[in-house]
C-alpha cells in the first residue's frame, strides 16, 4: 500500500488554511482569546471529525491557523464581527415577536410595513439626535418601512420623564410630532418636555396623567430588559432583521442592513 502520509498532510494542511482564510479559523482563534473556547472548539472539532483528523495531527492544523492569523492579523476584525452578528441573531430570534411589537402609537414610517426597523434611543443622546435625518430619510426611501422606536432613557435624568411624555403623545397618536420637537429642541428638562408636548398638540393634562401610569414604567423597564438581553449599553441602537447594529452609524449601512432584512 502506498504511504498515505504526504496526500494526508496536505489534505489536512489544505483543511486548515481554508479554514483560516475563510475566517472560521480566526473565529476559533478569537473565541479562543475571549475564554470562550467552548464554539470555537466545537467548530474546529466538527470540520476535523469529518476529515478523519486524529489528535496529533490536529495539534499541527492549530499550528498551521496560529501562524497564519499571526501573518494575517487584518482577519480577526472581521471574525470578531462575524462572531458577534452570530451571537446577535440568535439573540434577536427568540426576543423578535416582543422586539417588533410596538407601544401602542410609538412608531415612525409606515405602521403596516413590512420591514421592521427597531431603534432604542434618549432624548438626551446627541447621536440619536444626529441620526434623525437618517431615518427620515430611510422612512422616504422606503415605503414599507415600519420603524418600532423603543425609549431607552438611560444618560441623564431628565430622560426618563421625556420618554413617559413620549408614550404619552403615542397614546394620543401624536408620537412622531412629539418625537421630532424633542430632538429639534433643547435637551430634555421640564421646560422643553412641555415646549414638545405643546407642539405636537398634546393634551397637557391628559398626557402627565398617562406619563405616571404604572405600564408606562414597565414599558421603559421592558426596554431597558430587552436592552440588556442584547448586549446593547447606549444609544442609539438598532435592530433589523437578524443584525445588531451600535452607534450613529451611516444611513447607507442602515439602508444595507434594510435591503437584507427585506430579503430574508
Amino acid at each position: 500500500m502506498a504511504d498515505q502520509t504526504p496526500r494526508r498532510f496536505g489534505a489536512f494542511a489544505a483543511l486548515a488554511l481554508l479554514f483560516a482564510a475563510g475566517g472560521a479559523g480566526a473565529g476559533w482563534w478569537y473565541a479562543h482569546s475571549q475564554s470562550r473556547p467552548a464554539e470555537g472548539d466545537q467548530q474546529l472539532e466538527a470540520s476535523l471529525s469529518s476529515a478523519g483528523i486524529d489528535g496529533k495531527e490536529r495539534a499541527a492544523i492549530e499550528g498551521l491557523i496560529r501562524t497564519y492569523i499571526l501573518e494575517h492579523p487584518e482577519v480577526l476584525p472581521e471574525a470578531m464581527e462575524r462572531l458577534q452578528q452570530r451571537e446577535a441573531s440568535a439573540q434577536i430570534a427568540p426576543m423578535r415577536g416582543a422586539l417588533e411589537t410596538a407601544f401602542p402609537g410609538a412608531v415612525l414610517g409606515n405602521p403596516n410595513g413590512k420591514v421592521t426597523l427597531v431603534e432604542f434611543t434618549d432624548f438626551a443622546c446627541t447621536y440619536c439626535r444626529q441620526s434623525v435625518k437618517a431615518i427620515d430619510a430611510l422612512v422616504a426611501k422606503n415605503p414599507d418601512l415600519r420603524v418600532v422606536v423603543r425609549e431607552l432613557p438611560i444618560i441623564a435624568p431628565e430622560s426618563a420623564p421625556a420618554a413617559r411624555m413620549a408614550l404619552a403623545a403615542a397614546e394620543q397618536g401624536k408620537y412622531p410630532a412629539y418625537h421630532k420637537a424633542m430632538f429639534e429642541g433643547p435637551r430634555p428638562s421640564d421646560a422643553s418636555i412641555t415646549a414638545a408636548a405643546t407642539a405636537a398638540g398634546l393634551d397637557l393634562a391628559s398626557a402627565r396623567s398617562f406619563a405616571a401610569r404604572p405600564d408606562v414604567e414597565e414599558e421603559l423597564k421592558r426596554n431597558l430588559q430587552m436592552a440588556r438581553q442584547l448586549g446593547i449599553n447606549g444609544t442609539p441602537a438598532w435592530v433589523i432583521g437578524e443584525q445588531l447594529v451600535h452607534g450613529a452609524v451611516p444611513q447607507e449601512d442602515l439602508q444595507a442592513a434594510i435591503d437584507a432584512a427585506r430579503k430574508r
